[in-house]
């Protein structure tokens, strides 16, 4: 198909395809995801057993809104099919392999080919470019190196884009604050958790990053808060921007938070969005908040069919003034099975942090500890206080917290402010709930 070349009114990584008209990615994504239903049909058995379980063939699928007869693919099937067994190319055609760091059961592991790897560089930097790094950049990647996806994802997109990488990788806080301080870096590649412990332990000793080169951090693998946004920009002196990935899609670089910071633009070129309604598993129009599924157009050696993600977030696709015409995710506020249900209300960790982070007196460390208590779940907020607080003053200030949970978010909680480091640092993503239930 022909793409029509405009002018980008922002800097673009590769402004024809960002700017395509909604009839030109919607053409080549009717075109990719028939050749991505073919590839997936005829070369892997799973797909061709779920596509004839519902009595479809991938030629029946003949508009995007066709999309909602196929069956979703989740997680679950992944670690079923454990290792290769959803490949859709012969394991020697394999450049790379990874896997996630799944906390229960076996690893789900992902493949590329040659080619694959070529696709999630380009996104990469497209995905960087986006949130405002630029060829010549110094990016300290402290995103964890090996199965997971982060580090390389992250590392290759920049490179692709020019710029120069510092392959950190994560731990040993204090090396990474020289290393970021002496070398000069203008980015910081990390979750937003481990940027707090960077700002954290460099403020304990002295050294101040906020007056330094640092100018973009980019930021994913957890959901974060507009408040936390607002504390890292403030302690860091840079534009925390937001981006999204998961491995079983590809990794980083599957949709980027633009200069204007209202929702990440998802390359559409590459992946079809969809939102679904977590409990009906029904389609849901553009605005309404559900869980995202991502179908992937060019993918060779894992082609995802309508696969469950679990985030939830929204699409949005009014125009947006960077000049990008993708759809737009908003940032994931939590997973539809993070979701916490405390006699009765819907509470997601990202909501709690919310309120917390509009709280004087406390740091930005915080635990969810959900209990049994009779028939009924509990829910004990266990936060740090801020070092300047008085002791005497502990009980006053988890009283407050209560008081704002319970009228922000209508549930009834019970608040721990704890000494300052008392509570556990991440390295890597965050840990937000402890559920003593399943203990």
């Amino acid at each position: 198909m022909t793409v029509t070349t405009r002018v980008a009114s922002a800097p673009m990584f590769d402004p024809v395809h960002e700017t395509m008209s909604r009839d030109e990615i919607q053409t080549l994504q009717l075109q990719r995801l028939g050749q991505t239903l073919g590839h997936a049909y005829d070369n892997v058995a799973h797909h061709r057993q779920s596509f004839g379980a519902r009595g479809i063939k991938p030629q029946d699928i003949r508009s995007l809104d066709d999309l909602r007869h196929l069956p979703f693919t989740s997680k679950l099937d992944l670690r079923d099919s454990y290792p290769f067994g959803l490949l859709a190319v012969p394991r020697e055609r394999l450049a790379r392999i990874h896997a996630s760091s799944g906390t229960t059961g076996k690893p789900t592991v992902v493949g590329y080919t040659k080619a694959d790897l070529e696709t999630w560089a380009a996104l990469g930097a497209r995905t960087m470019a986006t949130v405002g790094v630029r060829p010549g950049d110094l990016v300290h990647n402290a995103y964890g190196y090996g199965l997971f996806t982060g580090g390389l994802g992250f590392h290759y997109g920049a490179e692709h884009l020019g710029c120069t990488v510092t392959p950190m990788s994560g731990g040993n806080t204090e090396k990474q604050i020289a290393v970021i301080s002496d070398l000069g870096a203008t980015v910081l590649a990390c979750t937003p958790s481990y940027a707090l412990n960077i700002a954290e332990l460099a403020e304990k000793e002295g050294i101040d990053l906020a007056s330094g080169p640092l100018r973009v951090a980019v930021f994913g693998a957890e959901p974060w808060s507009e408040a936390m946004r607002s504390d890292i920009d403030r302690r860091l002196g840079l534009r925390a921007q937001d981006t999204y990935g998961l491995s079983e899609i590809m990794g980083p670089g599957v949709a980027a938070e633009c200069g204007e910071r209202n929702g990440l633009h998802g390359w559409e070129d590459h992946f079809l969005f969809e939102i679904i309604d977590p409990a009906t598993l029904e389609p849901l129009p553009p605005g309404e908040i559900g869980e995202l599924v991502i179908t992937t157009l060019t993918k060779q050696a894992l082609p995802m069919v309508r696969y469950r993600t679990r985030d939830i977030t929204r699409l949005r696709t009014e125009p947006c003034r960077c000049g990008r015409t993708h759809v737009r995710l908003d940032r994931i506020t939590g997973r539809s099975d993070d979701m916490l249900i405390i006699r009765g209300v819907n509470i997601y960790p990202s909501q709690v942090e919310s309120v917390l982070l509009d709280r004087d007196g406390i740091q930005p460390h915080y635990l969810l500890v959900v209990s049994r208590q009779g028939a009924l779940d509990h829910l004990t907020i266990e936060v740090e206080a801020d070092p300047m607080l008085p002791d005497g003053d502990y009980l006053r200030v988890g009283a407050d917290i209560r008081h704002h949970i319970k009228s922000l978010i209508g549930v009834t909680c019970d608040v721990v402010l704890k000494t300052p480091g008392e509570l556990p640092r991440s390295l890597g993503k965050a840990v937000r709930v402890k559920d003593l239930r399943k203990a």
